[in-house]
């Protein structure tokens, strides 16, 4: 049976929002590794509509010299949207429909993992729905002070149950949960 797993970067005030504005200054050598750990336990990368826009304009001009970049763009890649009718990046596959029923029969049929970049909404209604099996936070010791943050204000409540930590030297925390 296969597990969706999310890693987020998240600020110390739960900005979830733009990290290419925030994030830079704590990637070191750990976070690499974390990263790249999540990366490789995975076959497949799940992404939002608008997450996988962003990777699919800029990911496929990277090449080896470049962290991640064959990584990503030889895996097989799911795009929750209802609105993408033909994704041009290579391996990659439109989920339409009831996202969190067909993640679900497909997790019941695999062993490789799923990872989820970034997409935020996506990452939100699987939570909710019961579909994803851990959530890794980055938490970066920053306030940023404004953006879109991991959980609204007005949210239903969630108990989740932490099953690993980690400092790393920058101060950045390692955070991995999943439901209760």
């Amino acid at each position: 049976m296969s597990k969706i797993v999310s890693q987020l970067f998240v600020s110390v005030d739960g900005v979830v929002e733009a990290p290419e504005r925030w994030h830079f200054p704590y990637h070191d050598d750990q976070m690499a590794a974390a990263v790249a750990e999540q990366l490789d336990g995975a076959d497949t990368l799940l992404l939002g509509r608008r997450t996988y826009e962003v990777f699919a304009s800029s990911w496929p001009g990277r090449g080896g010299e470049v962290p991640f970049a064959d990584r990503i763009n030889s895996m097989r890649k799911l795009v929750a949207s209802t609105t993408l009718t033909s994704p041009e990046w290579h391996n990659s596959t439109v989920i339409r429909g009831e996202v969190s029923a067909e993640l679900a029969a497909l997790k019941r049929d695999r062993d490789g993992h799923i990872t989820v970049s970034g997409s935020l909404t996506l990452v939100r209604s699987l939570l909710r729905d019961d579909v994803l099996d851990e959530l890794q936070l980055l938490v970066h010791p920053i306030v940023v002070g404004g953006g879109e943050r991991l959980f609204p204000h007005d949210g239903d409540r969630m108990p989740l149950r932490l099953v690993h930590s980690a400092t790393f030297s920058s101060g950045v925390l390692q955070l991995t949960y999943r439901r209760a």
